[in-house]
């Protein structure tokens, strides 16, 4: 089974591979039949294999289907309207059930949405989170944006154009007006736009409605710091969390140094007192 990347916009941003495999399919399994045709039509390819359409809405029930005929030897092909499937889009489902089936699975990379808004962000792209799309209900969406809001990744959301501005009010409002982030719309398209700035700014800027297809990334939280005033409890405290995740004690005193902004022999201290505590309370 082959799993291809399709272009986010321009379609001259079709890997090379995806024209021969369109071609070579045996099956191929579509978000959208006519989008793909049009794809294929763009691409100067006429498909030779069975078109099935594959989408939310069926895709349980194909499933077995394509299984079926990947198990008989059948080259399936799978895409979604842009991007790559599993992401957010259809496929996962299929993935599980042909990697428990043993089939044989393999992708044809293509263009990302949540790379290519990443890299145009201008923020931090060495350590990244992928959260898709936010609930469409107020409450089940703060909820998970207080569940985010002290991830110190940059993370990267996608949305729908008309909930925009609602959505980037209520990340100002739960992450913090200040946060940095940018919206991205219509990557790779004509009309592609990158809006930068705080999250408060962005709100505003999309208050009037935005159009087009939507990428958010927002800045991970700074690192709270303790400060001087911090309790030994709470400086052992951290030191006995990391050396349960398994650090040795003289690197978890380490981190929890530089997550602090104390000095190294100031947490040393923390832990020594705290053990000593410790083994006088287990004697009285």
């Amino acid at each position: 089974m082959v799993l291809a990347g399709t272009p986010i916009g321009d379609p001259a941003d079709a890997p090379p591979r995806l024209a021969a495999e369109l071609a070579g399919a045996d099956v191929i399994a579509a978000e959208d039949t006519r989008r793909l045709r049009r794809l294929a039509q763009e691409l100067g390819v006429t498909p030779s294999g069975r078109v099935v359409s594959y989408f939310e809405a069926n895709e349980r029930m194909r499933t077995p289907e394509l299984v079926t005929q990947l198990l008989d030897g059948a080259r399936v092909l799978l895409v979604t309207d842009a991007g790559m499937p599993s992401v957010s889009d259809p496929g996962y489902r299929l993935v599980t059930a042909a990697v428990a089936a043993g089939v044989q699975v393999t992708a044809v990379p293509g263009p990302s949405a949540v790379l290519t808004a990443l890299a145009l962000s201008g923020l931090p792209v060495d350590r990244f989170c992928f959260e898709g799309f936010l609930p469409r209900k107020a409450g089940e969406r703060t909820r998970t944006l207080t569940a985010n809001a002290a991830e110190p990744r940059t993370m990267v959301y996608f949305e729908a154009p008309h909930r925009l501005g609602e959505t980037l009010t209520a990340m100002a409002q739960v992450f913090g007006a200040d946060r940095a982030a940018a919206v991205c719309r219509e990557l790779t398209k004509t009309y592609e736009e990158i809006k930068r700035g705080t999250l408060a700014d962005l709100a505003a800027w999309a208050a009037d409605g935005v159009r087009g297809e939507i990428t958010v990334v927002v800045a991970g939280a700074e690192p709270k710091r303790l400060g001087e005033d911090a309790a030994p409890q709470e400086l052992a405290a951290l030191v006995a969390k990391r050396e349960a995740a398994g650090e040795h004690r003289k690197a978890a005193i380490a981190a929890v140094a530089a997550e602090t902004g104390l000095s190294k022999r100031i947490v040393f201290d923390a832990v020594v007192l705290a053990k000593g505590e410790a083994e006088a309370e287990a004697e009285a």
